[in-house]
């Protein structure tokens, strides 16, 4: 695959890389709350709040951990998560697998493409059984190197969060990928700090890993605004994750750094603007620019001239508007002579010149 497609591959219909618009993925995680209509409810207004995507986390408590409360498995961080085991944090977050083949269903009915980050093999061969178009690779995964050659194995476009992973695991990883059948990447910046604070989230990461690994790049966002989105965007990332919840008042694991609906499409309708004012480079005016060139400085006759009058800077100057000769013609025409008598306020022209 040449360097151009590694920058562009598709999701379902969905063209990504930096010749298309941001791809905007909500990440429903546990914001269910365990119950199924409200997962059924948060894919709807995903939908209906612009996400380009749906995304779900797909494991068991089990898959990712023992049923111990010794000291190794008490978690010790972040309030929403603090003094519970991991196997309780992660029985309340977890998505019923039973739920999923109905969530996708209810995503792809709207058009929008579905697809999970899977935690270890048995979510890849269920995914793969509900037909997801693509995988993502969690940031605390990514250096599960049985699990990223499952995955690979699948030969689906692969997302990959790098929150943590230094530049060497990294590397690692895209090669378990890319060696194991997977060439379509894209490497997401992360900071998986609960929320995450601006201060932290040094974006300028985001165009170095295009330029190291010439891959298409973004953004998973935690933090509680959607500037830090827009400043990825505006830095050349053509994903955009964030977690989406209902109402964050009514809690879970994953509501404090969650969106919602409102603040979601304000997400994407500023996505949209920015994408708009990036543009592509261009100099001189543009379309709407072109019918104010007129305002700019000309060489005007500002006192009357006669016939045969010598022009100086008493009788030309260089003011607005544009009717006229180019500033740059002034030392050339200055000391020249009028080829006819000249009105005060006409715009000076190479036939007005002997």
């Amino acid at each position: 695959m040449n360097e151009k497609n590694l920058l562009n591959f598709k999701i379902g219909n969905r063209k990504i890389g930096e010749d298309h618009p941001v791809f905007i993925v909500a990440e429903i995680s546990g914001n269910h709350n365990q119950s199924f209509e409200r997962a059924k409810e948060l894919i709807r207004t995903a939908c209906q709040s612009g996400a380009d995507a749906i995304k779900l986390q797909t494991y068991t408590p089990e898959t990712l951990t023992i049923d111990c409360s010794n000291k190794w498995f008490q978690v010790k961080v972040n309030p929403a998560w603090k003094g519970r085991t991991l196997y309780e944090l992660h029985r309340e977050a977890y998505t019923p697998w039973e739920w999923q083949p109905e969530l996708k269903k209810i995503a792809e009915s709207r058009g929008v493409p579905f697809f999970s980050s899977v935690f270890d093999e048995t979510a890849v061969d269920f995914c793969e059984k509900m037909g997801v178009p693509a995988y993502k690779v969690a940031s605390f995964e990514i250096v599960d190197l049985e699990l990223l050659k499952k995955i690979a194995g699948t030969k689906k476009p692969v997302i990959i969060s790098r929150g943590m992973a230094s530049l060497k695991e990294l590397e690692l990883a895209l090669a378990t990928l890319k060696e194991n059948g997977t060439s379509q990447i894209a490497v997401l910046h992360c900071v998986s700090s609960y929320p995450a604070k601006p201060e932290e989230m040094n974006l300028a990461t985001i165009p170095d890993i295009k330029r190291r690994f010439g891959l298409v790049t973004g953004l998973s966002d935690h933090t509680l605004t959607i500037s830090t989105s827009l400043a990825a965007v505006a830095l050349g990332a053509s994903i955009i994750e964030k977690h989406f919840t209902l109402r964050r008042a009514d809690g879970g694991p994953d509501a404090g750094f969650s969106l919602e609906p409102a603040e979601f499409k304000e997400l994407v309708k500023s996505v949209r603007e920015v994408e708009k004012a990036i543009g592509k480079a261009q100099y001189g005016s543009g379309k709407r620019e072109s019918e104010n060139i007129i305002f700019r400085r000309s060489l005007f006759v500002v006192k009357d001239v006669k016939k045969g009058e010598e022009l100086t800077r008493e009788n030309v100057r260089c003011i607005r508007p544009g009717h006229g000769l180019a500033p740059k013609f002034l030392h050339e025409i200055l000391g020249k002579r009028a080829s006819e008598n000249i009105e005060q306020g006409t715009p000076l022209s190479w036939d007005l010149i002997s």
